[in-house]
C-alpha cells in the first residue's frame, strides 16, 4: 500500500486484510461482523473512460441487462470517448442505450476527463469533476475513486445496502440516512473502503439469513 498526499491507497489483498484488522481493533462488532464475512474481497478494477461509461450503463437497469448492453457496445466498439462522438444516436441506441444515457454517454465524452490525472488528484476533487457530468451521481464517484482508484478513505455514504447493513449490525432502530452515515463513518477513516467493503459483505449475509434475497 502507498501512502501519498492523496492518502492511503489499496492495491492489494493484503491492504484490504490491514484494513480490515485495524476496523475489528476499533470496534468489536466489525470484529463480529468479519468474523462472519471472512476475508474481504479486493474488488480493484481498471480506470478510465470506459469504466465510467460502464456505471451510467448500469444505472436503473438489471445486472443481466446491463451486461448485455455493454457486451453490445463493445462489439461495436462503442466504449471510448472519440467512438461515442462519432456514432449517431441510432448506433447507440442499437446496444440497448435509452436516450437519456446517449445524452449522458456523450456528456462523459465531451467532459474530456483526464483520466490518468485522476490517479493523483484527492478524493474530494475526484468526486468534484465526475460529478460535473451529466448522469454521473455522488454515488458512481465515490465507487470510481474506490475501486478504480484504489482509495482507501472513501465510502458510499448513501449506498441503501451500505446504510441498512450499518442498522442491522449497530442495532439502530432506523436505517440511518446520508447524513448520520456520512458521520458513522467518520469514526472508520483512515479504512472507510474497507468499512464498506465489510459491509456490503455483512449485509448479504444478514439477508440472507433472514430469507431475502
Amino acid at each position: 500500500m502507498v501512502e501519498t498526499d492523496i492518502g492511503r491507497v489499496i492495491h492489494s489483498d493484503a491492504c484490504v486484510a490491514e484494513g480490515a484488522t485495524w476496523l475489528a481493533r476499533q470496534d468489536p462488532r466489525f470484529a463480529l461482523a468479519l468474523a462472519e464475512t471472512g476475508p474481504l474481497p479486493l474488488r480493484l478494477r481498471k480506470d478510465g473512460f470506459d469504466q465510467v461509461l460502464s456505471a451510467i450503463v448500469s444505472q436503473q437497469v438489471s445486472v443481466a441487462a446491463a451486461a448485455a448492453i455493454w457486451a453490445r457496445l463493445q462489439e461495436a466498439r462503442l466504449t471510448g470517448p472519440r467512438k461515442i462522438m462519432w456514432a449517431s444516436d441510432d448506433e447507440i441506441r442499437a446496444c440497448g442505450m435509452s436516450r437519456q444515457k446517449i445524452r449522458y454517454a456523450r456528456a462523459l465524452a465531451e467532459a474530456r476527463i483526464d483520466f490518468k490525472a485522476l490517479r493523483v488528484t484527492p478524493t474530494p476533487e475526484v468526486i468534484r469533476i465526475l460529478t460535473q457530468v451529466s448522469g454521473i451521481g455522488t454515488w458512481t464517484a465515490e465507487i470510481y475513486a474506490m475501486f478504480s482508484l484504489g482509495r482507501a478513505d472513501v465510502f458510499a455514504h448513501g449506498d441503501l445496502a451500505l446504510q441498512e447493513a450499518a442498522r442491522i449490525l449497530f442495532q439502530l432502530n432506523d436505517r440511518p440516512k446520508e447524513r448520520a452515515m456520512r458521520e458513522m463513518a467518520e469514526a472508520w477513516s483512515p479504512w472507510r473502503s474497507v468499512a464498506a467493503r465489510t459491509l456490503w459483505a455483512y449485509y448479504r449475509i444478514a439477508k440472507n439469513r433472514e430469507g431475502i434475497r
